[in-house]
C-alpha cells in the first residue's frame, strides 16, 4: 500500500489546480482509491483497497469556514485555481471564505465533490483524464 511520504512527494509537485489531474494519476498509481480533504487545516484521509486508510497532518493554521456558502464566488475561485492563478493555500482560504468545508475525490469515478458545512453538495466536478 501507499505511504504518507509517497503521497507527500506526489503532492509536492502540485503548484496549482492546473497540476491536479497529474497528481490524481500519480496517486492512483500508488493505489489510492479516494480521499477526503478538510479545508479547516487541509488534513486529508486517503483510502485504498481492503479498508486501508492513512491521514495526513494539518498543512496550515486552522481557517474559519464561512457558515454560508457562496457557490458563484467559489466557482470563480476554483476556475482561477485551475488556470494556475493561485497556489494551494490561497485556494483553501478562498474555499473557507465561500463556505466550502471539504472535498472528496473518487478516483475510480474521477469526480471531485465540494461540500458546505451542512454536507450539502456545492459542486460535483469531473476530473479530466490524461
Amino acid at each position: 500500500m501507499f505511504t504518507p511520504k509517497q503521497i507527500e512527494f506526489a503532492h509536492s509537485k502540485v503548484a496549482s489546480g492546473a497540476d491536479f489531474p497529474k497528481y490524481i494519476q500519480e496517486i492512483k498509481g500508488l493505489g489510492v482509491l479516494a480521499f477526503e480533504t478538510w479545508v479547516i487545516d487541509s488534513h486529508t484521509s486517503y483510502f485504498g483497497a481492503n479498508s486501508f486508510c492513512i491521514q495526513s497532518l494539518p498543512q496550515y493554521e486552522q481557517l474559519t469556514i464561512s457558515p454560508t456558502s457562496n457557490k458563484d464566488a467559489f466557482i470563480h475561485y476554483l476556475k482561477m485555481h485551475q488556470m494556475g492563478e493561485t497556489d494551494y493555500t490561497s485556494f483553501c482560504k478562498q474555499c473557507a471564505e465561500t463556505g466550502i468545508e471539504k472535498w472528496t475525490v473518487d478516483i475510480e469515478k474521477m469526480t471531485c465533490i465540494y461540500y458546505d458545512r451542512d454536507e450539502n453538495q456545492i459542486l460535483v466536478e469531473t476530473i479530466p483524464r490524461l
